[in-house]
């Protein structure tokens, strides 16, 4: 199920929240809970390890023997798993990544069962327990109906002007309410060690503004109309106004749409987020929307200056107070109010919201079960606060020792390369290594925990619950315009399996949920943990130097440290990744080479230094075959092994759509093709499919 959110930080740069670099701090433990009842014992933490789904680590079981790994090689590691095992109903994709999920959620789901069962539970375990037994008292929920948001509609309904209107935008976005743009603190471009004030385009409630301007989308953009008519009519609106009011809502996203960057536009292109100005100049970009009431109704003392992220859709929005009808704007916030609620209301406004954003957008079959429905918006709402449980019970010190070993082979593996680049000029790899002395890595959980001490929360109001988080995660945000970066920050939560790079920081993160099979097992050979894990930690380290990270330099700040001519030959290096690309299909729909630039960049450059940082762990040692394969096709293997994804039909064309990272099936193959290394481990001849030379082979990192 897809739950829009007032967004709070804002640039993702694909990666996450982007702050700034910082030395790595002193190691610690994760600290204990919050003092409970005096019976501690009783409230201790349990894993259960057998009620958790198991691993989808390689095997040579997988290997399909009818298929050539030179020809096909996803289908030879991965077709076979791909064709035994279904999407579950509830997911619109299924591998490795999803598989890791369901284990993370059903550690997540032993931990707020325990945390509601504590007697006279305080702090994170209060906060948790708190959010888990009043989203699954559904008989409660139910009983409810549309009440939670009456005052909120009544609100709405009275809205009849500009002004009055430009004030409700403001006062409900203070409450963390705002579903029109993004707004909230990040670290500024050119001095990353302070934050300041951003605010982002925002208001679509389709995925990307092509929804509402290419024909060939033209069958969702019906069905998100058909949606909002339904969610009207469950709000209580009758059936004919609904409809009409649906129209006026479609209308009025895509006049916002219009004067919005796409998804391909905002992730190739970085500085679109900055645009910084002072507030008396937003105010005259900006006639009917005043900057400074904003800033004042956020309780924010006005910035001397403030990033206002493509001013075009502010513009628009200001045009729109003043040129549209005001009951338009009452279907349009009422619908959103009530859609971005949805999830927390009875069960006519959850299975709405599924049977559109799941089902019709991106063919889930079923609605997930109310108990995964709860964890993600504790996930959502309260992440940190459950990572600090998560912690306690799934992650181990000798996997983060490990780690550290794995991330420091890597780092010495891609200083090698860059030295060695025969494109770059020396000047610009004297910039290149210094930018690689600044990196910063974190492993497993933060060193230091969020405080949550200030959030009030009950065991009996689920919405209630969401709205306090949503206000309190909002202020805290709030609080940081202005002052200087906490380096100790994740974007990630310690249960999230993922990892990213933040090039404001210029640091790599990986959660603790990632760090299992098939990516990282302390107990596995080294070519599977370098062919998985480690090709991870250096896709992530050449983030800080694909098409968009290479714009920021050692610091963290946005700057140019190439010469003209290294400039010029990076760009023809990745247009030929952006060829590349495109020739891939799913169906009758092509890649997107120039959307999936960026994360193209970081599978080849992290696979090629993975590979250059096994062969020097290995130096020396026998390279004794395991079940008949060598070091070299093992550690290919397992890179293949982690994109085994199927996708639904649909889920997989949002994502050619929106994802900057391009379908699984294509970079399990599309690094490897162009490594001399790979078609010497298998002894593929020239001109084979996952053989590329000459022109066709792409080497920039």
């Amino acid at each position: 199920m897809i739950v829009r959110k007032p967004q709070i930080l804002l640039l993702s740069l694909a990666v996450a929240a982007a702050l700034t670099g910082c030395p790595k701090q002193e190691e610690q433990s994760p600290p204990a809970a919050t003092a409970a009842a005096p019976a501690a014992a009783a409230n201790e933490l349990k894993l259960d390890e057998s009620k958790l789904p198991a691993y989808n680590a390689f095997t040579v079981a997988d290997l399909d023997a009818s298929k050539d790994a030179c020809t096909d090689f996803n289908g030879y590691v991965n077709e076979k798993w791909l064709n035994a095992n279904e999407i579950p109903a509830d997911r619109t994709s299924w591998g490795a990544f999803t598989i890791l999920d369901e284990r993370s959620v059903a550690v997540q789901h032993q931990l707020a069962e325990q945390a509601a069962a504590m007697k006279n539970a305080t702090g994170i375990e209060k906060i948790v327990g708190d959010f888990w037994a009043a989203g699954m008292d559904e008989a409660k929920i139910n009983s409810l109906g549309i009440t939670p948001l009456k005052a909120d509609l009544a609100a709405i309904d009275g809205l009849q002007n500009t002004a009055a209107l430009a004030d409700y935008l403001r006062s409900s976005a203070a409450k963390g309410e705002n579903f029109l743009f993004g707004f909230g603190p990040e670290a500024d471009f050119k001095n990353s060690a302070m934050n300041m004030a951003y605010a982002s385009q925002g208001g679509l409630g389709l995925p990307d503004t092509t929804y509402y301007t290419d024909a060939s989308k033209a069958d969702k953009l019906n069905a998100y109309k058909a949606h909002v008519a339904k969610v009207l009519e469950l709000s209580g609106v009758p059936a004919a106004d609904a409809a009409k009011q649906a129209e006026d809502v479609i209308k009025f996203e895509t006049r916002l749409a219009k004067a919005s960057k796409s998804s391909v536009e905002l992730s190739r292109d970085v500085s679109l987020y900055y645009n910084p100005v002072t507030v008396a100049d937003a105010d005259k970009l900006t006639p009917n929307f005043s900057w400074a009431a904003f800033f004042q109704a956020q309780g924010v003392a006005a910035p001397e200056k403030f990033s206002l992220a493509m001013p075009a859709f502010h513009q628009e929005v200001s045009k729109m107070l003043a040129d549209t009808d005001p009951a338009a704007w009452r279907a349009y916030l009422r619908f959103h109010t009530v859609d971005g609620a949805a999830p927390y209301l009875s069960n006519e406004f959850v299975q709405e919201n599924y049977a559109f954003y799941g089902k019709e957008l991106n063919g889930q079959k079923e609605i997930k079960p109310r108990w995964k429905q709860v964890l993600g918006t504790i996930e959502s709402d309260a992440g940190d606060a459950f990572g600090q449980m998560y912690v306690k019970v799934a992650f181990s010190p000798e996997s983060k020792a490990k780690m550290e070993e794995l991330v420091k082979n890597l780092a010495a593996a891609l200083k090698d390369r860059i030295q060695n680049l025969a494109w770059m000029s020396d000047e610009t790899k004297a910039k290149a290594i210094a930018k690689w002395e600044t990196f910063t890595p974190k492993i497993g959980y933060p060193d230091k925990w969020r405080d949550w001490s200030g959030l009030s929360t009950t065991h009996d109001d689920y919405l209630g619950n969401v709205r306090a988080a949503n206000a309190f995660n909002y202020k805290w945000a709030l609080a940081k315009i202005g002052q200087p970066v906490d380096k100790t920050e994740w974007g990630m939560t310690p249960q999230t399996v993922n990892a990213y790079y933040n090039p404001l920081q210029n640091e790599i993160v990986f959660p603790a949920a990632i760090l299992q099979p098939p990516f990282f097992d302390p107990n596995a050979d080294d070519a599977l943990n370098y062919g998985g894990i480690g090709a991870v930690i250096g896709h992530e380290m050449t983030h800080g130097y694909d098409d968009q990270g290479s714009r920021f330099g050692p610091t963290g700040n946005f700057e140019n440290w190439w010469t003209p001519a290294d400039s010029k030959g990076f760009a023809a290096l990745t247009g030929k990744l952006v060829n590349q690309f495109n020739e891939y299909k799913v169906g009758d729909q092509k890649v997107n080479g120039s959307l999936t630039l960026g994360e193209n960049i970081a599978d080849l450059g992290g696979l090629a230094t993975a590979y250059d940082a096994l062969q020097k762990a290995s130096a020396g040692k026998e390279d004794a075959k395991v079940d008949g394969f060598t070091r070299d096709q093992r550690f290919f293997f397992n890179w293949a092994t982690v994109w085994r994804t199927k996708y639904t039909a649909e889920n997989a064309k949002v994502r050619l759509a929106t994802d900057p990272h391009a379908p699984a099936q294509f970079r399990a193959i599309g690094a490897p093709s162009n490594l001399p290394t790979f078609a010497a481990a298998f002894q593929c001849k020239a001109g084979a499919p996952m053989v590329r030379t000459g022109d066709k082979q792409v080497v920039i990192w």
